[in-house]
């Protein structure tokens, strides 16, 4: 179990390093939407996975930016609807979808979403986007969000219920306190934010740098330059068998596993020739 909590936090480090998005923001809304637990599923919605994103939520994100981060089958299998809305070439559907239960690649994609929405909040509300202010870009969407938070400023003292009565219904543990009074715009405000530093986010700061620049020298389209492979053992990324199998690696690799072992190799921090090889080492096919 830690293991597996260690590979969930090292996959949010490296979204945080090569997005620029705030590690500990990340890190705390993986802990408060899922436990961090990359499969997870909600009872009452299509969300899933380590950030909770819905069907189409996910496919809007992945449409925009699966391709820089090496993504670029689940981008080119996606097609807006003209009436709003997304669709999957049904051959890659449930391969696109399976991406929300790796860490990594849900990730990045959360990393990538909050920075978009940290720049158009900026510009909304005339200052630096904080971490509850992406964590309500998360839970109403950014229109909902940027709603809320002008309304926040101006009424704080206003039901968050009358203004949001949809979203209410669904989330009355938010929108109402034990006894079933309405909570006000800034007790929503004030309670989003303590579910994240309840998990150790910083609240005050801005948790989303203006750009993403990668740190890793991984280019898109490095990483899966073609639809997944799928069998009884699930998902795995898919990389140039030449690549995977070519013996001269294993040097490499039997370096890289031996510096991890020894501790000398910061998984948070891993230099562009250790974050690559990483990736081609998950992606080989279990023997």
């Amino acid at each position: 179990m830690e293991s597996a909590r260690d590979d969930v936090r090292s996959a949010i480090g490296a979204a945080a390093q090569r997005t620029g998005v705030d590690f500990s923001y990340l890190l705390a809304q993986a802990k408060s939407e899922s436990g961090l637990n990359p499969t997870a599923k909600a009872g009452n919605s299509s969300a899933t996975g380590l950030y909770q994103f819905l069907d189409q939520s996910w496919l809007a994100v992945v449409k925009r930016h699966g391709t820089e981060h090496g993504f670029g089958w689940a981008a080119d299998a996606i097609t807006p609807k003209a009436g709003g809305g997304f669709t999957v070439a049904p051959q890659y559907r449930q391969a696109v979808m399976n991406l929300r239960e790796q860490a990594g690649p849900a990730a990045l994609m959360a990393a990538s979403y909050a920075s978009d929405n940290a720049q158009s909040l900026n510009r909304s509300i005339g200052r630096d986007a904080t971490s509850t202010d992406l964590y309500m870009c998360h839970f109403l969407g950014l229109g909902g969000a940027t709603r809320f938070l002008q309304a926040c400023n101006s009424a704080p003292n206003a039901s968050a219920a009358s203004l949001f009565p949809r979203e209410a219904q669904a989330n009355r543990s938010i929108f109402y306190d034990r006894s079933g009074g309405a909570r006000s715009l800034s007790e929503v405000y004030s309670l989003m934010g303590q579910k994240l530093a309840n998990n150790g986010a910083d609240t005050v700061g801005g948790a989303a740098a203006a750009g993403g620049a990668s740190s890793f020298g991984v280019e898109a389209g490095d990483l899966v330059s073609a639809p997944p492979t799928t069998g009884t053992n699930g998902f795995r990324l898919a990389v140039d068998d030449t690549i995977a199998t070519d013996p001269s690696t294993s040097g490499d690799i039997a370096q890289t596993l031996a510096a991890l072992e020894q501790g000398r190799m910061n998984v948070l921090r891993p230099t562009p020739a250790q974050a690559k090889l990483a990736y081609l080492m998950l992606s080989m096919p279990l023997t």
